[in-house]
């Protein structure tokens, strides 16, 4: 079946978006050719996806509108240090953490650019 390959993220300020997700994530980016546009480096092993960051092409969106678009959810090993990386470089909360049974602890913030994410730590024997 089908599976995803890649996925984008937009940014109002590339450079301030690069900076979040290197701080919170170590992602690397590098820039392609001479387009404004920077692919995404996620890791080097194990399943994941890569993906590409570019600029928004329209207004930002409103903080308590409907979301429109997928929502990528990252795993992480420590979801109270990511929590904390994510804050400290100005990512803000839309839902915060929460205890999912058989799944794990799972959160949903705003990028630096009002995007939304989903961070996860999962329960032992399920990730």
């Amino acid at each position: 079946m089908p599976r995803p390959v890649h996925f984008e993220i937009f940014a109002a300020d590339p450079a301030r978006a690069i900076s979040f997700y290197e701080t919170v994530f170590g992602w690397k980016f590098e820039r392609w050719g001479q387009e404004q546009y920077w692919l995404v480096t996620t890791g080097e092993e194990g399943p994941g996806v890569n993906g590409g960051l570019l600029p928004r092409q329209g207004p930002d969106p409103e903080p308590d509108g409907p979301i429109s678009g997928y929502v990528m959810t990252t795993g992480v090993d420590d979801i109270d240090a990511i929590i904390a990386l994510i804050e400290g470089a100005g990512g803000t909360v839309a839902l915060p953490k929460n205890h999912m049974p058989g799944v794990g602890l799972l959160a949903y913030y705003r990028d630096t650019e009002g995007n939304l994410f989903g961070v996860i730590e999962p329960e032992e024997g399920t990730g």
